[in-house]
């Protein structure tokens, strides 16, 4: 049985959680109207959004009202940015991390425009917001692996045999959640497995250990903006670049890293979202097959990387990782000459739109 939208309202509302709503910003990249907020409100509605629109910035894009939002299209960004808007990228979601340089937010959940509430084994409405805040407000193990996962987590706790002196944990700074129904399969799986579904609802969340990557998806994630915002690139990709859909796989390779330098923690499990529907595998495949071919590679490369210990801000990891890339991946394709530029081109837009003295915590109004 659905509970009412009212119910839903009220119990969001009553959520200590709700206080954040100033501390907060949801980005959303798109191409079209965004009628699937209206399946958000009862969640989403007392949070800021930030739009980046995608494709033709000519074409006007709805958002149903009641939603305090601002809207960026292609002419913002080159607008806003000048010459260091090449580092965005242009007809790819990619686009998503420019409402993340422009947010003055503490924290940040993205999420797509076809993703929608996903219900828990008893039918109940999830409110993935809600569990992301509570990831990232709770700390993380990255150093010693729970058997029961998170510790912090309602009905857990440390295990026997779980050392004393790393209770304490770290700072959360990536949530990383999962999704029903569609599964976030590359185009090959996808093409061998063009029925299968996820109605596998797991409930648990675990640190991703240290030392250990992982596959980030893009599409349900949340992140402590003050902590790693500035590494949360998403790569040149899309229109004029020779590979796509690895936009949150580049990010999540290099926030990985970088959380593991500096002592900072990264969550995968819930909260679920429901896919609502599978792009096709055929044009994934054109956009990927570079990406699936060169991974071999990149992904050594970020289990091989060591960032020196003057490295101790997210900005001058990322520098020094840019730097890294160009000098070991630019010898297996040109692109990652050009990628490790715009890193540092991003940095140079990050830092010129957020200056050390700005507040976190104002945020815009839209």
């Amino acid at each position: 049985m659905n509970e009412p939208a009212t119910a839903i309202e009220a119990a969001v509302a009553a959520s200590p959680l709700h206080q954040l709503k100033d501390e907060l910003d949801i980005v959303i990249p798109t191409i079209r109207n965004l009628d699937f907020l209206e399946m958000w409100r009862p969640f989403l509605q007392p949070y800021h959004l930030i739009i980046v629109q995608d494709g033709d910035p000519s074409k006007a894009i709805k958002v149903p009202n009641g939603f305090d939002y601002e809207l960026y299209n292609r002419n913002d960004i080159n607008r806003i940015l000048g010459p260091k808007a090449s580092c965005i990228s242009f007809k790819d979601s990619a686009c998503r991390c420019f409402g993340y340089m422009v947010s003055k937010k503490k924290y940040i959940f993205t999420i797509d425009d076809d993703c929608f509430v996903a219900k828990d084994p008893s039918g109940k409405a999830i409110n993935a917001l809600e569990q992301h805040i509570k990831n990232l407000l709770s700390p993380s193990t990255p150093f010693f692996f729970n058997t029961l996962y998170d510790p912090f987590a309602e009905g857990a706790d440390f295990v026997r045999g779980y050392p004393f002196s790393l209770r304490e944990g770290v700072s959360t700074a990536v949530s990383h959640g999962l999704w029903l129904n569609i599964p976030d399969y590359d185009a090959p799986t996808q093409l061998v497995k063009p029925l299968e579904r996820n109605t596998r609802f797991v409930d648990a969340v675990l640190t991703i250990p240290k030392g250990t990557l992982f596959p980030m998806c893009g599409m349900n994630l949340a992140f402590d903006r003050q902590l790693i915002g500035p590494a949360m690139y998403f790569g040149l990709m899309g229109e004029g670049q020779p590979i796509g859909r690895y936009d949150d796989m580049w990010a999540g390779w290099c926030i990985k890293v970088i959380c593991d330098h500096l002592g900072l923690g990264v969550k995968t499990g819930l909260p679920y979202i429901y896919h609502s529907k599978a792009s096709n595998p055929f044009v994934n495949l054109r956009k990927e097959y570079k990406g699936i071919y060169w991974q071999e590679d990149i992904i050594p490369f970020f289990q091989q990387v060591v960032l020196p210990k003057d490295c101790t801000t997210v900005q001058k990891c990322y520098i020094e990782l840019a730097k890294q890339v160009k000098e070991k991946l630019g010898k297996i394709d040109p692109y990652f000459d050009k990628l490790a530029d715009a890193m540092v081109t991003w940095i140079q837009a990050w830092d010129g739109l957020n200056p050390t003295s700005a507040s976190f915590s104002n945020g815009k109004t839209g």
